[in-house]
């Protein structure tokens, strides 16, 4: 049997990169280290120009198992461009926490590589692999910084809570197994087309297991309670990957195995999805409010946003597939760019996260001060920005699949968070102190990667007519 290797093209350059920054790093010294940030980048740049090298068909290998389609791709840029900006963002927090330069920067690849996986994935057996590739490699990024201990026992919480999860997604696609005879989505999406009265009992269990798996990796509540603890104690590059990357893969997969295989069972979890939906915006929003630490706050924030997500999964049409798509662009950029600037107010191993470090940050450094306004008014819902166009889209395609209660109750969370979002700004321009006069660094790779945030949340909301098409396309060919 003849395989098909070329739709694996993007994904092995990334394992390839990986290997290859871990084989350097045994001969470099340690002030040359900063050269390893460079081959990652270079390599993660291969992988994103591979993507636009392949389009334009589908592909598949091993029995139908990887698919090479729109929105495979889709998924392949956007983990490339978070993992990019990760690296970028990451070069001199590494130089001034000790990190190791070598490993860390491979585990980001590793991560990469399982989310385009699990993205590509036609089968549960893949998804599954590529969900563990990537869960492994950010536990041990999570735990990295091994001078503080909050990162060690992040690191232990969410291995533990991953590992409970993972039990119930692997056990649950086990009873699917059983009950379509394959693994392949494609031949359990056949399989659900004889009546309703004569599908087993347990197809419907291993269904709800896949369904509470998925939940604990988007941070959905109640399977949420790890989340703030394991973000305050990651290194913030870490905490910013985690928020974007480990989310968007969760819910590629999510998108792929219900809208696409499972839409047939709609109506099975449609209302489980609305309640979990309302639930994971409005309690990740009211914590936010009285958080102390922006960290935090931008951890529940986080959680809140999974929410908005979800409501494109309720949808579960051609509106809500392209607004989830299209609002996990939005959030990638203002995201990673508001934990760059909380980076950037950190010196040596004192971190700088709470409210008041950002007082008079407005007068003292206006750039930071003028991007993090930015990114607090876009996750916000605040015009002409990219979380404004996310979140119009998101609520629209609510409204047109017949679920305006649902739109309305995303609305009303989106005005609450105004309230710790603006705190951040008031705090930066109109109070006095705080630890944004002190002397540091100059960071350039950081100050890119913020420069990155700041163009992308503009562009996405002055001109999202280029990104909303991409993401129609992308979504319409898993039909």
């Amino acid at each position: 049997m003849e395989i098909n290797f070329t739709p694996l093209l993007p994904a092995a350059e990334l394992l390839l990169t990986a290997l290859t920054v871990l084989l350097l790093d045994l001969f470099l010294r340690e002030e040359e280290k900063s050269f390893l940030a460079w081959i990652s980048v270079l390599g993660l740049g291969v992988a994103f120009a591979m993507t636009f090298l392949l389009g334009g068909g589908q592909e598949s290998a091993f029995q139908d198992s990887f698919l090479l389609d729109s929105f495979a791709l889709f998924f392949s840029r956007f983990f490339v461009g978070v993992a990019g900006i990760t690296v970028l963002s990451s070069v001199h927090y590494l130089r001034e926490t000790k990190i190791r330069e070598g490993e860390y920067y491979a585990l980001i690849l590793f991560s990469a590589f399982g989310m385009i996986l699990m993205a590509s994935a036609n089968a549960l057996i893949l998804f599954f692999l590529g969900l563990e590739t990537m869960s492994l490699a950010v536990y041990v990024l999570t735990g990295m910084w091994r001078d503080r201990s909050l990162a060690g026992e992040a690191a232990m919480k969410y291995f533990i809570i991953g590992a409970f999860a993972t039990g119930f997604l692997l056990y649950g696609i086990a009873l699917i197994y059983g009950a379509a005879g394959s693994a392949n989505l494609g031949r359990i999406a056949a399989s659900l087309s004889q009546p309703a009265e004569q599908r087993p009992l347990f197809l419907f269990a291993g269904i709800f297991l896949l369904f509470i798996g998925l939940a604990f990796k988007v941070a959905a509540v109640p399977f949420h309670f790890w989340v703030p603890d394991v973000y305050e104690g990651a290194p913030t590059p870490v905490a910013g990957f985690m928020a974007v990357g480990v989310k968007a893969a969760a819910f590629a997969g999510w998108t792929r195995i219900f809208l696409a295989q499972l839409a047939p069972l709609q109506s099975e979890w449609t209302v489980p999805l609305w309640v979990l939906a309302v639930l994971t915006m409005t309690l990740g929003n009211l914590l936010a409010v009285v958080q102390a630490s922006v960290k935090r706050m931008l951890a529940y924030s986080s959680i809140a946003h999974a929410g908005y997500l979800l409501i494109g999964l309720v949808a579960a049409d051609e509106a809500g597939g392209q607004a989830l798509l299209f609002y996990l662009l939005t959030y990638a950029p203002m995201t990673l760019g508001a934990f760059a600037v909380v980076m950037a107010l950190k010196e040596g191993d004192e971190d700088h996260e709470t409210y008041s470090d950002y007082a008079g940050l407005g007068f003292k450094r206006p750039f930071l001060a003028m991007a993090m306004s930015l990114f607090m008014l876009s996750l916000a819902g605040f015009p002409p920005l990219a979380g404004f166009a996310g979140k119009f889209y998101i609520f629209r395609s609510a409204v047109v699949a017949g679920y305006t209660n649902l739109a309305i109750v995303g609305a009303l969370n989106s005005l609450l968070s105004v309230i710790y979002y603006l705190r951040v700004i008031v705090m930066m321009y109109m109070e006095e102190g705080g630890a944004g006069g002190k002397s540091f660094a100059v960071a350039p790779y950081l100050y890119a990667a913020i420069a990155v945030g700041v163009i992308g949340t503009l562009y996405l909301g002055l001109l999202p007519a280029a990104a909303l098409d991409l993401a129609r396309e992308s979504f319409l060919s898993l039909r």
